[in-house]
């Protein structure tokens, strides 16, 4: 996932932006459901309101998980947040 407001999806048949509301309710609804629940895709998909097709949830949710992975093993640097509190 980039660190702008969107993101790509990599859906063959769909060339969308991610805006950063459609972002936000795929996070809820993930949080909501949990990776594990069965038809996760199709869950997510319809609690988004249908903006977005069970397959391009799914390849987003790759692709984050791919990103995750590579900031884990160092492929790529650990994003610079604005943060603000204490620790800044």
């Amino acid at each position: 996932m980039s660190s702008g407001s969107s993101s790509r999806s990599t859906s063959p048949s769909s060339d969308s932006e991610w805006s950063q509301k459609e972002n936000k309710m795929f996070e809820e609804a993930l949080a909501y459901y949990g990776v594990s629940a069965p038809n996760l895709w199709e869950k997510v998909a319809s609690a988004m309101g249908g903006t977005k097709s069970a397959e391009e949830v799914r390849r987003h949710f790759q692709i984050l998980v791919d990103d995750v992975n590579s900031i884990e093993h160092g492929r790529i640097p650990f994003p610079k947040y604005k943060t603000q509190g204490f620790w800044t």
